[in-house]
């Protein structure tokens, strides 16, 4: 394994998570971890059904190789002090909404430098717990680099933390966690990027349906279980009338500001 830089933030933070997973008890498992590269760049195309996959990948990965994954961040989150300065230490990719292209830029060097980007190609958590149409960044950064995309799902992550749903501190503990890491998907300089951003959808949603058929905890009459599996998780169109009303709201404050 080639040898890595220290990065005394990082490592701090990743310490940080283990031991709350710890505390919390949480169980993890895990598939096709040998689709983890050793070295080079790869885009981490992941599920986005929680708040924690970013830490739980990270952890996973972390265990399995001590890789580091390099996270595509919101500038608000970076405008944050605290938090802002914990990302750029980590060395996390800031995305501003109304600049994306510096950002796409920022995360091409950092793959063609060797790095592991993570992205959640979804743009946003996913409320009805199944793979929303994504958007075609995935692709585009790992063509553009010239490196594979990794897909990678994450279930009972949600069951933690997760979009419009207050947690009780006692159900977050012994909190089954499964990933699946899929074979990496390789983006020539002429495959139609619309094309490839479909077909890793179908595979990223083939990936939760089987961690789902094995998850040791029945979800049955759950809030964290898709409709069509007898949960209560609200159905797609449902989440997304939620989103788009919350969006509207979220432009009437702005214009409301001035």
């Amino acid at each position: 394994m080639t040898r890595r830089s220290s990065e005394p933030i990082y490592s701090t933070a990743i310490g940080i998570g283990r031991t709350m997973f710890a505390g919390l008890r949480t169980t993890h498992s895990a598939t096709g971890l040998e689709n983890i590269p050793s070295s080079g760049g790869a885009v981490f195309a992941m599920t986005h059904f929680g708040y924690l996959e970013f830490a739980l990948v990270e952890w996973q990965t972390w265990l399995h190789n001590r890789r580091r994954i390099r996270f595509m961040a919101t500038k608000r989150a970076f405008d944050k002090p605290a938090v802002g300065w914990l990302l750029r230490g980590m060395h996390h990719i800031s995305v501003d909404m109304k600049a994306g292209a510096a950002a796409f830029g920022n995360a091409v060097a950092a793959l063609k430098s060797g790095e592991l980007v993570g992205v959640f190609p979804e743009a946003g958590v996913s409320s009805s717990f199944t793979v929303r149409e994504l958007k075609s960044g995935a692709a585009r950064l790992a063509r553009d680099a010239g490196v594979p995309i990794i897909p990678v799902a994450v279930w009972g992550g949600q069951r933690l933390l997760t979009k419009n749903r207050s947690i009780p501190l006692r159900q977050r503990f012994g909190v089954p966690v499964h990933f699946a890491f899929g074979r990496p998907i390789v983006v020539g300089e002429q495959d139609d990027i619309t094309q490839v951003t479909e077909s890793l959808r179908v595979t990223m949603q083939t990936m939760v349906d089987e961690l789902q058929a094995s998850y040791p905890v029945d979800g049955t009459g759950q809030w964290w279980q898709p409709r069509s599996l007898g949960g209560t998780a609200p159905t797609v169109a449902e989440a997304a009338e939620a989103d788009a009303a919350r969006e509207r709201r979220r432009e009437a404050e702005r214009a409301a500001k001035g």
